[in-house]
C-alpha cells in the first residue's frame, strides 16, 4: 500500500537530545512526517535502557519514543563530532537540543554559530528554566520544574504533602510546546519564502507547566486568592468529583452545569435537590459543596461501577471510569479510533500508542519502531555528508562515531 502523503514531508530534524523533552518533540515531528535524525552518544541515548526491558535489555519504551527516527552516533567531546554536527546543520531545516543552556556555545555548535552556515535554520532548545534569566544554569529536571511552575502546590489533598502523577508530566508539556514552536518558527519561513530567517525557539519546562496554570494569575492579582490543593475535586466548580462504589471501583462524575446538575440530582432519587433554588447555580452549589458531595456518595456506594455510569448516562450525565493501561487497551472505543498501533521488532510485534490529533488527508503514522543504535550511520554520513567508506572507518576508530 502506498504511503499516504503527510504534513511534514521534506522537512529534516537533527534531534540532539536525550531522555523526555527533547526525543518526544522530534517524535512528535517524525510521527507527521519529518526526516528525524537522532544523534546520540556511542553509548546510546539513556531511555534505551529505561524502565520495563526487553529480553534483550532494550527498554519498551525506546520503541515507541524514537519511532521513525534515523539513529546515528556523534562523540560530541571530539572536534571531529562537533564538525559532523555543523556539517549537518547546513544540509537541515530544525536541530532540537536539550542540554543545559551554555553547553552548545561552548561546543561552537549554538545558534550564532550555526546560523552563519545555515541563515534559515530553526534552533529548538528545551531546559528546565530557559535560555535567560537568574535560574539558567541550574539542572532542570521535570520533578522540580512542576513544583517551580506551579502544578505540584495544586496537585494532592489538603492535609497531605504535594503529590506527582507517575509520568514526567513537565517534560512531555515542555516537548509539545516545542513542537508548538518549531511549527510556527517553520511557518513564518514558509510565509517570508526565500528571505525567511531561522530562528531560536526557547523552551522551558516550568513555562510549559506555568502555561496549564488556568485562571491562577489574574485571580491572585484580582483578589489575592491562592488556589490550593482540594484532592480530587475542582476549586470552584461543584460538583466535580471522584465516588467510590459497592464494587470498590471509583467513577469520575461532573455534573457542574446547571442543567447537567439537575438531570443528576433526579437520576439518583434527589429531586428535592434538583429544584431547591440554593443548587441552580454554581456559585451556591460550591456553598454546599460537601452536602451535594455526601448525597452522591451515598447514592454511589450502594451501586456497581458499571451501574452507576449506565444511569447516568441515560440522564445524560458526564461519568467515566478510571482506566488504567490494560482497560485502555481493550476498550472498543480506543480500538475504534485506532489508538493502537503495531511495530514489528525482530519477528515480533509491540502495541505502541498513535500520536494525535488525527488528520484525514494527511494523517500521521508510525513506519518504524526505534531503531538500533547508530543504525542509519551509513546511511546519513555516506548519502547526505558524502563521506566515503575510508573516512567512516577511520572516523569508527577514532572513536568519533
Amino acid at each position: 500500500m502506498e504511503r499516504k502523503q503527510k504534513p511534514l514531508d521534506g522537512i529534516r530534524v537533527l534531534e540532539m537530545g536525550q531522555l523526555i523533552a527533547g526525543p518526544f518533540a522530534g517524535c512528535v515531528l517524525g510521527y507527521f512526517g519529518a526526516e528525524v535524525i537522532k544523534l546520540e552518544p556511542l553509548g546510546g541515548d539513556p531511555l534505551r535502557r529505561w524502565r520495563e526491558l526487553d529480553e534483550e535489555g532494550s527498554s519498551f519504551w525506546w520503541k515507541s519514543m524514537a519511532r521513525n527516527k534515523k539513529s546515528i552516533t556523534v562523540n560530541l567531546k571530539s572536534d571531529e563530532g562537533k564538525e559532523i554536527v555543523r556539517k549537518l546543520a547546513s544540509k537541515v531545516d530544525v536541530i532540537i537540543e536539550n542540554f543545559r543552556p551554555g553547553t552548545m556555545e561552548k561546543w561552537q555548535i549554538g545558534p550564532e554559530d550555526l546560523k552563519k552556515i545555515n541563515p534559515q535554520l530553526v534552533y529548538t532548545r528545551v531546559s528546565g528554566y530557559g535560555q535567560t534569566g537568574p535560574y539558567k544554569d541550574k539542572p532542570g529536571f521535570a520533578s522540580v520544574c512542576e513544583g517551580i511552575g506551579g502544578f505540584r502546590y495544586l496537585n494532592g489533598f489538603p492535609d497531605q504533602p504535594p503529590v506527582r502523577p507517575n509520568l514526567s508530566l513537565g517534560d512531555t508539556l515542555a516537548a509539545l510546546n516545542a513542537v508548538i514552536g518549531t511549527l510556527l518558527a517553520l511557518f513564518s519561513i514558509l510565509k517570508q519564502g526565500k528571505m525567511g530567517k531561522g530562528q531560536v525557539v526557547d523552551v522551558a519546562i516550568y513555562e510549559a507547566v506555568f502555561n496549564v496554570m488556568e485562571s491562577l494569575v489574574p485571580e491572585f492579582d484580582g483578589n489575592g486568592s491562592i488556589r490550593e490543593r482540594s484532592g480530587s475535586t475542582l476549586t470552584g466548580i461543584v460538583p466535580t468529583n471522584t465516588y467510590l462504589c459497592n464494587d470498590d471501583s471509583y467513577v469520575i462524575i461532573g455534573g457542574n452545569g446547571d442543567s447537567i446538575f439537575k438531570r443528576l440530582m433526579i437520576a439518583i432519587g434527589r429531586e428535592d435537590m434538583a429544584e431547591d433554588s440554593r443548587y441552580s447555580e454554581n456559585a451556591g452549589r460550591v456553598e454546599h459543596e460537601k452536602v451535594i458531595d455526601l448525597a452522591i456518595n451515598k447514592w454511589t456506594k450502594n451501586l456497581s461501577s458499571s451501574e452507576v455510569i449506565k444511569t447516568l448516562e441515560n440522564a445524560e450525565v458526564p461519568c467515566g471510569h478510571i482506566y488504567n493501561v490494560e482497560d485502555m487497551l481493550n476498550d472498543p472505543h480506543f480500538q475504534s479510533r485506532k489508538l493502537f498501533e503495531t511495530v514489528d521488532i525482530k519477528n515480533k510485534k509491540l502495541k505502541i500508542p498513535a500520536i494525535t490529533p488525527f488528520l484525514n488527508e494527511t494523517p500521521g503514522c508510525t513506519d518504524w519502531a526505534g531503531p538500533d543504535l547508530g543504525s542509519h550511520n551509513h546511511e546519513i554520513f555516506s548519502k547526505i555528508l558524502n563521506f566515503d567508506e575510508k573516512m567512516l572507518i577511520d572516523f569508527e576508530k577514532k572513536g568519533i562515531i
